[in-house]
């Protein structure tokens, strides 16, 4: 059992690998050299190193959207898919113009493409979100799809529903990073769940 969550030494970032926990990743010596390997595999390598230098160069600097672009440039990734919540159509087209504007060609689907009925998925019309409406279905495997087709070199999730950004996830072909998460309650800002989960959310977290 890994319970890396719990610890508060992280002795794995200071480097100091005398006495760490029975359970502690860094004593899997065999396993950890398998790991590395894959690393110092093509694409592996490019991603990795690329990522390392954007954390470093945009440390606290820059935005997410700019380590984005960053990230995509360093990589020559310059065909960009974007996979959207409808709820966020405003959002996205403003960071399709962002990424264009930045030279990147982007490949956009919508989550509710091919308007297949949620009746297809055998949901009752008490289970939708708006009973006695006509409700298509989100369909990340068709965004996956889509993009798949036009051969994008990374695919950008923006405010996939819970689940549903697993299966895009599954079936996307190219890498993907996250600009955004969807949260209805929070502004789009899961993490603030957390940060009340000792005050207004308690009786909600911890029942």
């Amino acid at each position: 059992m890994y319970t890396c969550a719990m610890c508060k030494e992280h002795f794995c970032k200071k480097g100091e690998l005398e006495n760490l926990p029975s359970n502690c990743l860094c004593r899997e010596d065999e396993e950890q050299e398998k790991i590395k390997k894959l690393y110092l595999e093509d694409e592996n390598a490019k991603l990795s190193y690329n990522s390392a230098l954007v954390e470093a160069e945009g440390y606290c600097k820059k935005t997410r959207l700019e380590e984005i672009m960053d990230f995509a440039n360093k990589c020559n990734f310059k065909k960009l898919g974007l996979a959207f919540c409808v709820g966020l159509s405003n959002e996205a087209r403003m960071l399709s113009s962002i990424l264009e504007h930045n030279g990147f060609e982007v490949n956009s689907v919508i989550c509710k493409n091919g308007s297949i009925p949620k009746e297809f998925l055998n949901i009752k019309d008490s289970q939708k979100v708006r009973p006695g409406t006509y409700e298509p279905m989100c369909n990340p495997i068709g965004q996956a799809d889509f993009l798949n087709k036009t051969k994008t070199d990374l695919n950008i999730i923006l405010g996939l529903c819970v689940g549903h950004d697993s299966l895009f996830i599954k079936y996307s072909e190219a890498p993907i990073t996250v600009f955004a998460v969807k949260d209805r309650v929070l502004a789009h800002n899961p993490l603030g769940a957390l940060y009340l989960s000792e005050g207004y959310y308690k009786n909600k977290l911890y029942k």
